[in-house]
């Protein structure tokens, strides 16, 4: 078995994403009384009955259909309830105070019909070659911001595109120009490396479900263009469980009340992980969903169109097969609350010659969020 562990050289101290006060340890807190915040003063309303009511319903928590917001850990300090919601709180002064967050090393490019946003780190000329970097759902490219910075500092020239109906990429309605059907996402990444003039081969490394698991489909399919395969946290295996989030979208009407979920893209990382994300990075992954209702409804339309357990067979399958050997590192956050360490296990099974596995301590669903000095040494010995 070619699996190791990432513990030397010493690991390097906690990034600023995880400090101790901040680790999600899950437990929710009863919410007896509805709490509001205005401006760091915190007041407390409690309800009061006039009526003589049994002694169950005096201790009932009172209803508050904003608890998806105050329940997540990372939103309570940025969407609470004011005293007169115009005043403060409202999603106007949110995005105002957000909207130029998360775009660093970013540019849109035009490519066909469509938009994108593009991360970019290092120079063409860089002596190590091109890495593409591939998001899964409903996160971004910003995910890979540190991981990016630091591989061109090694040497390396970076992508990292947000992909069509994520991010700050356009987010077409559907049917109109854009479906979200895995062989559009191919057509749209083969035109996008075009435009930005990507030499192969190249290294692409891919994260995460959906997108990030057409990443790998379309893998499979351009072999001659990839030179190594980078594989972080992702469904490789027909046993890979789906998050619930994604059944839920799938639901009729239910699913068009869960995609418009402000916090969802910030909810699902951290409950794929150890750590609470810090506001600031919180509000980049809230951004899109604040911004508009295209995000919501782009995802919702992606998880619709998508049949998990055959692309999943699709990955487990071609990678598996004699017909792929280029070499694979499957770098796998061990935490992860998705997807276990025996999917990444079953993975290097199916073709021990071709897949590295090395096991990232420390990190869950998003190495490159939770722990992204590892993953680039992980990448750094492998390319």
């Amino acid at each position: 078995m070619a699996t190791w562990s990432l513990l030397s050289p010493p690991p390097p101290p906690p990034p600023a994403s995880m400090p101790t006060s901040n680790i999600n340890t899950g437990t929710k807190t009863s919410m007896i009384s509805s709490r509001r915040r205005r401006r760091g003063t915190l007041i407390i309303a409690n309800a009061t009955n006039s009526s003589q009511d049994n002694e169950k319903d005096k201790d009932a928590p009172a209803f508050n259909p904003f608890g998806f917001v105050t329940d997540n850990p990372s939103s309570r300090s940025s969407i609470q309830l004011p005293e007169s919601p115009a005043e403060d709180g409202n999603v106007g002064q949110m995005l105002y105070r957000i909207e130029d967050k998360g775009k660093e090393n970013g540019s849109y490019v035009k490519s066909g019909e469509l938009i994108w946003f593009v991360r970019e780190t290092g120079s063409p000329d860089s002596r190590r070659g091109t890495i593409i970097f591939l998001h899964g759902a409903p996160a971004q490219s910003y995910s890979y911001r540190v991981v990016m910075s630091q591989m061109s500092d090694a040497g390396f020239h970076c992508f990292a595109p947000d992909w069509i109906g994520f991010g700050f990429s356009d987010k077409p309605q559907p049917g109109y120009g854009f479906d979200y059907t895995e062989k559009e996402f191919h057509e749209a990444l083969d035109k996008l490396l075009d435009v930005l003039g990507v030499k192969s081969p190249f290294f692409l490394v891919v994260q995460g479900f959906l997108v990030g698991s057409y990443g790998l489909t379309w893998a499979l399919k351009n072999k001659s263009k990839i030179s190594k395969l980078a594989i972080l946290n992702s469904p490789v295996t027909v046993s890979s469980p789906v998050p619930g989030l994604f059944q839920q979208l799938r639901i009729p009407l239910y699913g068009e009340f869960t995609c418009q979920n402000a916090v969802m893209a910030e909810r699902f990382i951290e409950a794929g992980s150890p750590y609470v994300l810090k506001l600031e990075k919180a509000d980049v992954y809230r951004l899109p969903y604040l911004a508009s209702s295209g995000p919501g409804f782009a995802l919702l339309e992606a998880a619709r169109k998508i049949n998990f357990r055959d692309i999943a067979s699709q990955i487990a399958d071609g990678f598996a097969s004699e017909g792929w050997d280029k070499p694979i590192l499957l770098a796998w956050g061990i935490a992860d609350k998705y997807l276990p360490q025996a999917v990444a296990e079953e993975f290097q099974k199916g073709n021990p010659n071709a897949v590295k596995l090395k096991l990232i301590e420390g990190a869950g669903h998003m190495p490159q969020e939770d722990w992204p000095e590892k993953v680039v040494y992980a990448l750094r010995v492998f390319f």
